[in-house]
Protein backbone atom coordinates (compact mmCIF):
# COMPACT_ATOMS: atom_id res chain seq x y z
CA UNK A 1 0.00 0.00 0.00
CA UNK A 2 2.83 2.38 0.90
CA UNK A 3 4.53 1.58 -2.39
CA UNK A 4 1.33 2.46 -4.26
CA UNK A 5 1.16 5.82 -2.44
CA UNK A 6 4.73 6.59 -3.46
CA UNK A 7 3.82 5.85 -7.08
CA UNK A 8 0.60 7.88 -7.06
CA UNK A 9 2.07 10.95 -5.34
CA UNK A 10 4.55 11.86 -8.12
CA UNK A 11 1.83 11.38 -10.74
CA UNK A 12 -0.50 13.72 -8.85
CA UNK A 13 2.26 16.27 -8.40
CA UNK A 14 3.07 16.19 -12.12
CA UNK A 15 -0.61 16.64 -12.97
CA UNK A 16 -0.82 19.63 -10.62
CA UNK A 17 2.27 21.22 -12.19
CA UNK A 18 0.86 20.70 -15.70
CA UNK A 19 -2.50 22.22 -14.71
CA UNK A 20 -0.81 25.13 -12.96
CA UNK A 21 1.41 25.73 -15.99
CA UNK A 22 -1.58 25.69 -18.37
CA UNK A 23 -3.46 28.10 -16.12
CA UNK A 24 -0.45 30.40 -15.99
CA UNK A 25 -0.08 30.37 -19.79
CA UNK A 26 -3.76 31.18 -20.29
CA UNK A 27 -3.60 33.98 -17.71
CA UNK A 28 -0.79 35.61 -19.69
CA UNK A 29 -2.98 35.72 -22.77
CA UNK A 30 -5.98 36.94 -20.77
CA UNK A 31 -3.80 39.67 -19.28
CA UNK A 32 -2.73 40.71 -22.78
CA UNK A 33 -6.38 41.04 -23.83
CA UNK A 34 -7.17 43.12 -20.73
CA UNK A 35 -4.20 45.40 -21.44
CA UNK A 36 -5.41 45.88 -25.01
CA UNK A 37 -8.85 46.85 -23.67
CA UNK A 38 -7.26 49.38 -21.34
CA UNK A 39 -5.28 50.89 -24.23
CA UNK A 40 -8.50 51.42 -26.20
CA UNK A 41 -10.20 52.93 -23.17
CA UNK A 42 -7.26 55.31 -22.65
CA UNK A 43 -7.34 56.33 -26.31
CA UNK A 44 -11.06 56.97 -25.97
CA UNK A 45 -10.42 59.46 -23.16
CA UNK A 46 -7.95 61.50 -25.21
CA UNK A 47 -9.21 64.75 -26.70
CA UNK A 48 -7.29 64.22 -29.95
CA UNK A 49 -7.68 60.58 -30.86
CA UNK A 50 -8.63 58.30 -33.76
CA UNK A 51 -11.38 59.88 -35.90
CA UNK A 52 -14.79 58.23 -35.71
CA UNK A 53 -15.02 58.13 -39.50
CA UNK A 54 -11.75 56.25 -39.79
CA UNK A 55 -12.93 53.66 -37.26
CA UNK A 56 -16.18 53.28 -39.21
CA UNK A 57 -14.31 52.75 -42.47
CA UNK A 58 -11.46 50.54 -41.25
CA UNK A 59 -11.57 46.76 -41.47
CA UNK A 60 -8.80 45.76 -39.11
CA UNK A 61 -6.96 46.83 -35.99
CA UNK A 62 -3.85 45.83 -34.04
CA UNK A 63 -3.36 46.85 -30.41
CA UNK A 64 0.10 46.44 -28.86
CA UNK A 65 0.26 47.48 -25.19
CA UNK A 66 3.65 48.39 -23.70
CA UNK A 67 5.65 48.14 -26.92
CA UNK A 68 9.30 48.50 -25.93
CA UNK A 69 11.19 50.94 -28.10
CA UNK A 70 14.89 51.27 -27.25
CA UNK A 71 18.02 52.41 -28.97
CA UNK A 72 21.49 53.85 -28.99
CA UNK A 73 22.14 54.81 -32.64
CA UNK A 74 20.76 51.39 -33.64
CA UNK A 75 17.27 50.93 -32.23
CA UNK A 76 14.79 48.11 -31.82
CA UNK A 77 11.14 47.45 -31.04
CA UNK A 78 9.43 44.45 -29.49
CA UNK A 79 5.85 44.00 -28.40
CA UNK A 80 3.04 41.49 -28.04
CA UNK A 81 -0.54 42.41 -28.84
CA UNK A 82 -3.77 41.36 -30.49
CA UNK A 83 -5.28 41.80 -33.96
CA UNK A 84 -8.96 41.90 -34.91
CA UNK A 85 -10.87 42.28 -38.16
CA UNK A 86 -14.36 43.49 -38.95
CA UNK A 87 -16.79 40.72 -39.90
CA UNK A 88 -19.40 40.96 -42.65
CA UNK A 89 -22.09 42.00 -40.17
CA UNK A 90 -19.99 44.91 -38.90
CA UNK A 91 -19.02 43.28 -35.60
CA UNK A 92 -15.43 42.52 -34.61
CA UNK A 93 -13.77 39.11 -34.72
CA UNK A 94 -12.18 37.36 -31.79
CA UNK A 95 -8.63 38.60 -31.09
CA UNK A 96 -5.66 36.90 -32.73
CA UNK A 97 -2.43 37.15 -30.75
CA UNK A 98 0.43 38.79 -32.66
CA UNK A 99 3.98 40.06 -32.17
CA UNK A 100 5.59 43.21 -33.51
CA UNK A 101 9.37 43.49 -33.94
CA UNK A 102 11.53 45.99 -35.76
CA UNK A 103 14.76 47.90 -35.91
CA UNK A 104 15.91 51.34 -36.98
CA UNK A 105 19.12 53.28 -37.56
CA UNK A 106 19.65 56.94 -36.78
CA UNK A 107 20.32 59.48 -34.06
CA UNK A 108 18.38 58.12 -31.12
CA UNK A 109 18.99 57.45 -27.47
CA UNK A 110 16.65 56.16 -24.80
CA UNK A 111 14.09 53.60 -23.79
CA UNK A 112 10.39 54.10 -24.27
CA UNK A 113 7.21 52.18 -23.51
CA UNK A 114 4.52 52.84 -26.09
CA UNK A 115 0.88 51.84 -26.38
CA UNK A 116 0.47 51.33 -30.12
CA UNK A 117 -2.70 51.08 -32.20
CA UNK A 118 -2.54 50.25 -35.91
CA UNK A 119 -5.66 50.85 -37.99
CA UNK A 120 -5.97 48.87 -41.24
CA UNK A 121 -8.09 50.06 -44.14
CA UNK A 122 -8.47 46.49 -45.46
CA UNK A 123 -8.59 43.30 -43.42
CA UNK A 124 -6.94 41.24 -46.17
CA UNK A 125 -3.49 42.30 -44.99
CA UNK A 126 -4.17 40.69 -41.62
CA UNK A 127 -6.12 37.60 -42.69
CA UNK A 128 -3.46 36.68 -45.28
CA UNK A 129 -0.72 36.58 -42.67
CA UNK A 130 -1.79 33.04 -41.66
CA UNK A 131 1.40 31.21 -40.67
CA UNK A 132 3.73 33.87 -42.00
CA UNK A 133 4.24 37.54 -41.41
CA UNK A 134 4.60 40.83 -43.25
CA UNK A 135 6.60 44.02 -43.05
CA UNK A 136 4.86 47.31 -42.32
CA UNK A 137 6.00 49.91 -44.79
CA UNK A 138 7.06 47.19 -47.22
CA UNK A 139 4.17 44.79 -47.74
CA UNK A 140 1.77 47.40 -46.35
CA UNK A 141 2.26 51.16 -46.64
CA UNK A 142 2.04 52.97 -43.32
CA UNK A 143 1.63 56.54 -42.09
CA UNK A 144 0.91 58.41 -38.89
CA UNK A 145 -2.85 58.53 -38.52
CA UNK A 146 -4.94 61.71 -38.57
CA UNK A 147 -6.26 62.86 -35.20
CA UNK A 148 -9.42 64.56 -34.12
CA UNK A 149 -12.76 62.98 -33.30
CA UNK A 150 -14.60 64.90 -36.00
CA UNK A 151 -12.01 64.54 -38.79
CA UNK A 152 -14.03 63.92 -41.94
CA UNK A 153 -13.75 60.73 -43.96
CA UNK A 154 -13.51 62.94 -47.04
CA UNK A 155 -9.97 64.03 -46.16
CA UNK A 156 -6.98 62.71 -48.07
CA UNK A 157 -6.07 60.05 -45.51
CA UNK A 158 -8.38 57.51 -47.14
CA UNK A 159 -6.11 56.82 -50.11
CA UNK A 160 -2.66 57.55 -48.71
CA UNK A 161 -1.78 54.41 -46.76
CA UNK A 162 -2.92 50.92 -45.88
CA UNK A 163 -2.04 51.23 -42.18
CA UNK A 164 -2.40 54.23 -39.86
CA UNK A 165 -0.49 54.27 -36.59
CA UNK A 166 -1.31 55.90 -33.26
CA UNK A 167 1.03 55.80 -30.27
CA UNK A 168 0.63 56.87 -26.68
CA UNK A 169 4.19 57.38 -25.47
CA UNK A 170 5.77 57.27 -22.05
CA UNK A 171 9.54 57.73 -21.85
CA UNK A 172 12.38 59.51 -23.60
CA UNK A 173 11.36 59.27 -27.23
CA UNK A 174 9.08 61.91 -28.68
CA UNK A 175 7.54 59.52 -31.24
CA UNK A 176 7.83 56.16 -32.94
CA UNK A 177 8.21 54.93 -36.50
CA UNK A 178 6.75 51.54 -37.41
CA UNK A 179 8.07 51.37 -40.98
CA UNK A 180 10.21 48.27 -41.35
CA UNK A 181 8.54 46.53 -38.40
CA UNK A 182 7.50 42.92 -38.74
CA UNK A 183 4.00 41.79 -37.73
CA UNK A 184 3.67 38.06 -37.11
CA UNK A 185 1.12 35.61 -35.71
CA UNK A 186 1.91 34.48 -32.15
CA UNK A 187 1.08 30.80 -32.67
CA UNK A 188 2.04 29.75 -29.16
CA UNK A 189 -0.27 32.29 -27.55
CA UNK A 190 -3.16 31.42 -29.87
CA UNK A 191 -2.75 27.72 -29.11
CA UNK A 192 -2.65 28.41 -25.38
CA UNK A 193 -5.85 30.47 -25.48
CA UNK A 194 -7.93 28.82 -28.20
CA UNK A 195 -6.44 25.34 -28.56
CA UNK A 196 -4.21 23.75 -31.18
CA UNK A 197 -7.06 23.17 -33.65
CA UNK A 198 -7.72 26.89 -34.23
CA UNK A 199 -5.69 28.66 -36.92
CA UNK A 200 -5.39 32.43 -37.08
CA UNK A 201 -7.73 32.41 -40.08
CA UNK A 202 -10.33 30.44 -38.09
CA UNK A 203 -10.11 32.98 -35.26
CA UNK A 204 -10.35 35.95 -37.64
CA UNK A 205 -13.51 34.48 -39.17
CA UNK A 206 -15.32 33.93 -35.89
CA UNK A 207 -16.85 35.83 -33.00
CA UNK A 208 -17.58 32.85 -30.79
CA UNK A 209 -15.47 33.45 -27.71
CA UNK A 210 -17.63 34.24 -24.70
CA UNK A 211 -14.86 34.93 -22.19
CA UNK A 212 -15.20 38.07 -20.13
CA UNK A 213 -11.86 39.38 -21.38
CA UNK A 214 -12.86 39.14 -25.06
CA UNK A 215 -16.29 40.65 -24.37
CA UNK A 216 -14.66 43.64 -22.65
CA UNK A 217 -12.19 44.07 -25.51
CA UNK A 218 -14.96 44.14 -28.11
CA UNK A 219 -17.00 46.60 -26.02
CA UNK A 220 -13.96 48.89 -25.69
CA UNK A 221 -13.36 48.74 -29.43
CA UNK A 222 -17.01 49.44 -30.24
CA UNK A 223 -16.96 52.42 -27.88
CA UNK A 224 -13.89 53.87 -29.61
Amino acid sequence: MKKLKFLILPVLLCACFIMASASQDESKETERIHKASNVLKDFGKMKESIPHDLMDDCQGIVIVPDLLNAGFVIGGKRGRGVAMVKLDDGTWSDPVFVTLTGGSFGLQIGVQSVDLVLVFRHKGMLTKVKNGDFTIGGDASAAAGPVGRSTSASTDYKMEAEVYSYSRSRGLFAGISINGSNLAIDKKANAAYYGDNMSSRDIFESAQSNTEAVKTLKESLAAL
